[in-house]
């Protein structure tokens, strides 16, 4: 088991982060749509929390991840990548980063803006930096829907690509990001 990357994987600590960071995300997605279906009322407000609580934990893990992609570079790129290809691969990865940083931080602002406390899962109280503000809790609501439709579509760009690499390609890229995948004997990357 490697703990870091190496030039043609990722290391273990990359790949735990990666995928506990997407379940995660894909549990917020479904988690948001469908507090956002219930009328007002305890379960939607106990679901709010949660999303709340969770959305937290994206992101310090997301912040953790970051720290450790700058110290351990990724690995290299397949060589039979077109220079565009290239291109989209860095725009969409810098992409997933942004997105994933900012839902939080616009989730926290529509709760700080609105008054209302914030708990980390009942058990920590996180402060409301920002004072209430009508006008800037319903700009940051706006800006949290259109980013988590921004960031659904880039998540089902990255899955596709990596699909695209593994069936159509038939390279490595999908694999060495899996635990216990193996790796072709003579990488065609």
């Amino acid at each position: 088991m490697m703990l870091r990357n190496t030039t043609d994987r990722w290391g273990t600590i990359a790949q735990l982060l990666h995928w506990a960071i997407a379940v995660l995300i894909i549990a917020m997605i479904g988690l948001g749509w469908y507090m956002n279906s219930l009328p007002p009322g305890p379960e939607q407000f106990q679901l709010y929390a949660l999303h709340k609580a969770t959305g937290l934990i994206i992101l310090a893990l997301v912040v953790v991840r970051i720290i450790w992609r700058l110290i351990n570079p990724a690995p290299v790129l397949p060589d039979t990548l077109k220079p565009h290809e290239r291109v989209l691969a860095g725009v969409t990865h810098t992409g997933l980063y942004v997105l994933i940083l900012a839902m939080p931080v616009t989730g926290y602002i529509i709760n700080s803006a609105s008054g209302f406390p914030m708990t980390l899962y009942g058990l920590v109280t996180v402060p409301n930096l920002i004072p209430s503000d009508g006008d800037l809790q319903d700009l940051a609501e706006v800006v949290h829907i259109w980013l988590s439709r921004l960031l659904i579509a880039v998540v089902f760009l990255h899955v596709g690509a990596a699909l695209k690499h593994h069936f159509v390609l038939k390279d490595d890229t999908l694999l060495r990001m899996l635990p216990f995948a193996r790796q072709s004997p003579k990488r065609r990357n």
